[in-house]
Formats: structure tokens, C-alpha cells, sequence
């Protein structure tokens, strides 16, 4: 039920019938249409990238616009807290089976291609194949022809341990915010909020300037054999959640400045905070297999 006849919080919130699902569905449509042409080298899909974005940040805007107004209206309940949760669970382990499989293709790579590669059998076929991991020069893992450029690995001196310290750091501040928020203490739960934030945003700025000294002074790229490949999938797409996570966490700091949220009600806050160590724990990973081993 939407409502009760004495106004009391309904057992369970059901809301009214909305096009924000279809409307998120068309922008996501236009988007990887967009970049299907745009790749190909159609003018329009450019156009159309940036116009599916547009309609699904909008969309998104409005739609938990409307579901943090329900919230604060009290149309939420503990069943309806309880499906968040669930709901939440289920995304990050989503999220856990995505970077699995990038994780697993780097190992299959490491431990199966590479030495299969330069097996003897294979050895009659490619005989200045190396099969050896990294790939710091042309030839050695799967371009025996040569037509990978030579390139440097990256190492975790000192940028990729800086973000380490700096995504760590921002985990302490986010566990300090959400004890604060316990014992009603919104002044310091603002306050640490905004230093995970920030360390968020400045983790984001060290990433981009790993890329720049990637390419300008490594030579390490996209193409860049199976390394360059796996590098850039795994740290990107990690860079774009800790992206995602930041937005979160900013925008759980503004409600909290708006009075939202309550020592025993704040499950949005809890939600982004699961988020955020989640991408906290996936760097830990990227950090130890990609720029250790």
C-alpha cells in the first residue's frame, strides 16, 4: 500500500506508477548506440553518446530526488529499510563478480596464455616469442613481430602507493563519519565526511596524473599488449567506481547538512559507505597483483 488512513508509516511502500524506469532504459539505449557509431566513425554518434547521458543524469537526478523525498516523508519502513539492504547486497556482490573476472583473465593470462604461448609447440611458429610477464619490450609476449611499441611497467613507487595510502585514509575518516552519525554527532559526521571526499577527489587527480606519466614518459597504452590491456581495464574501470562512490558519498555529505538522517535511521548513508569499501578493498587487490607482481 502507498498510504495508510491514519497516516502512520505503511507496512511496505509501493509508489505510484513512474517513467523514470523507461526513460533511464532510452538514455542507457542512446548512449551505447552513441558509442557504437562513434567507434565505427559515424558523425552522429557522438551526438547521440552525449545525449543518452544527458537523459540518464537527468533521470537519475529526479528519480532519487523523489526517493529521498518518500524517505523523509516517513513512506519508508523497516521492510522497506530491510529490501535496501538486500538490494544493496546484491549490487556489490554484482560488483564483486565484475572485477572477478578481470581479475581472472589477468590471472589466465599470467599463468595459462603466456607460458601456452611459448610452449615448444608454439615455438615452431613464433621463434623470438618470450613468453614472459610483464611485456617491457616488443616481442615479448604476443607480439613477436614487433609491432608493439617498447614500453616501461608501471611500478608502485610512489603514485599507485600514495592513492594506497590515500583511499586507506579515506576509509578511517568514512568508519569515524559514520560513528559520529551514531551518537548524533551531525557537526563531526559533516566534517569527516568532507575529508572522505576529498581524499576521494585527490585520489582521482593522482590517477590522472599516473595516466599522463603512462603515456608521455612509460609509453605504456591501451595497446600495449595483454599488459597494457589488463593495466588500463582493471585501474579505470576502478578509477570510474571510485568516481561513482565519490558522487555518492557527496551527496549523502549535502543531506546530512539538510538535517537528513537519524543515529537510527541513515541506511542511505550505510549503503554508500559499503560502496566505498568495497572499492576500497578492490584497490587493495589492483594495488598487490597489477603494480606488484
Amino acid at each position: 500500500m502507498s498510504s495508510t488512513s491514519h497516516g502512520a508509516t505503511p507496512y511496505y511502500f509501493v509508489p505510484s506508477p513512474s517513467s523514470y524506469p523507461a526513460l533511464a532504459a532510452a538514455g542507457l539505449f542512446f548512449m551505447a548506440l552513441g558509442a557504437g557509431q562513434w567507434i565505427n566513425g559515424v558523425a552522429w554518434g557522438e551526438y547521440s553518446l552525449y545525449a543518452g547521458l544527458l537523459i540518464l543524469l537527468a533521470v537519475l537526478f529526479k528519480w532519487f530526488g523523489a526517493a529521498i523525498s518518500e524517505s523523509e516523508g516517513g513512506s519508508y519502513s523497516r521492510k522497506v529499510d530491510l529490501s535496501f539492504r538486500w538490494s544493496m547486497s546484491w549490487f556489490i556482490f554484482s560488483e564483486v563478480m565484475f572485477f572477478g573476472a578481470f581479475f581472472t583473465a589477468l590471472w589466465w593470462m599470467r599463468v595459462h596464455s603466456v607460458p601456452a604461448l611459448g610452449s615448444l609447440e608454439n615455438s615452431l611458429l613464433w621463434p623470438d616469442f618470450k613468453a614472459a610477464w610483464p611485456s617491457a619490450v616488443a616481442g615479448a609476449t604476443a607480439s613477436p613481430a614487433g609491432i608493439v611499441e617498447p614500453f616501461q611497467t608501471m611500478t608502485p613507487f610512489w603514485l599507485p602507493t600514495i592513492n594506497t595510502a590515500l583511499l586507506l585514509s579515506s576509509g578511517v575518516t568514512l568508519t569515524i563519519a559514520h560513528h559520529a552519525l551514531q551518537v548524533g554527532n551531525r557537526g563531526r559526521t559533516i566534517a569527516f565526511m568532507w575529508m572522505t571526499v576529498l581524499l576521494g577527489l585527490v585520489f582521482l587527480f593522482v590517477q590522472g596524473y599516473e595516466y599522463a606519466h603512462a603515456y608521455s614518459d612509460l609509453n605504456l597504452k591501451l595497446t600495449s599488449g595483454a599488459y597494457g590491456s589488463t593495466f588500463f581495464m582493471l585501474t579505470g574501470f576502478h578509477g570510474f567506481h571510485v568516481f561513482i562512490g565519490m558522487l555518492m558519498l557527496l551527496f549523502i555529505t549535502l543531506r546530512l547538512g539538510k538535517g537528513h538522517f537519524t543515529p537510527q535511521k541513515h541506511f542511505g548513508f550505510e549503503g554508500a559507505a559499503w560502496y566505498w569499501h568495497f572499492v576500497d578493498v578492490v584497490w587493495l587487490g589492483l594495488y598487490i597483483l597489477v603494480y606488484w607482481l
